[in-house]
């Protein structure tokens, strides 16, 4: 029995199709489990999804290049799925306008308490440059993130897992953070879960509120920008 499930492994795998098919059953029971738990944040599915694909691949010991030939159909539609945030923006159009200075004031503040907080509690704990390097662009989309990263001369690796491990815990601890505090507006909400959780808080937010979900986009593409080009300034003249 266990030689014949193993052969059947071994020619399924060789398919790319099989692990698209397994990434999207991962995220429906991931989906399943959040709706069950009343929509809790902590009860995230893309959590679940990838601790599901992390157990998957392990046991099977499937490279994660093999994984990927399949999971680049997904990663192909993150550039539409992206330009499509643009839609909840457009209907929110006249609140942001109102709200200019304060989305201005509020971004430019968590793009530097991300970045400053990050290198402080690395150096805190002994870390090297190249650690700070790759802590401080955390709260940026992955894409930009590892480019600022690998302009600056830091790991682009350690990068882009610091920053998925930054979005599942904004996704998931961001709502009960901001209850605690009794921040109530929606479009103040999903402001800070755009700068703090990039495209991950996004998309929660997204499926809780298209105000909050707006507003959690236009920071998160903003903050990816303000970084971009102030970070590697404020590291060249103060380092």
């Amino acid at each position: 029995m266990h030689t014949s499930l193993t052969a059947l492994w071994s020619h399924l795998s060789e398919s790319p199709l099989l692990y698209l098919t397994l990434t999207l059953i991962a995220y429906q029971v991931g989906l399943f489990f959040y709706e069950k738990s009343g929509k809790k944040p902590l009860v995230n599915p893309v959590l679940i999804a990838i601790i599901l694909l992390v157990a998957i691949l392990i046991i099977t010991g499937t490279p994660y290049e093999r994984y990927f030939k399949g999971a680049h159909f997904l990663h192909f539609l993150l550039g539409p799925a992206t330009v499509a945030l643009a839609i909840p923006l457009y209907r929110q159009f006249e609140k942001v306008r109102k709200s200019a200075l304060a989305i201005s004031v509020s971004l430019l503040t968590g793009s530097v308490v991300s970045a400053v907080s990050s290198v402080l509690i690395a150096w805190a704990l002994g870390g090297s440059e190249q650690s700070f390097l790759s802590l401080a662009p955390k709260s940026v989309t992955t894409p930009v993130s590892m480019g600022i990263t690998e302009a600056l001369g830091g790991v682009p690796s350690l990068t882009a897992v610091l920053v998925i491990i930054t979005g599942i815990l904004g996704a998931s601890l961001g709502p009960t953070v901001l209850n605690i505090v009794r921040v109530k507006s929606w479009a103040a909400r999903g402001l800070a879960i755009g700068t703090a959780a990039h495209g991950l808080g996004t998309a929660r937010k997204l499926q809780v509120n298209e105000e909050a979900g707006a507003f959690s986009g236009l920071a998160m593409g903003l903050n990816a920008l303000a970084t971009a080009i102030l970070l590697p300034i404020v590291w060249y003249w103060f380092f």
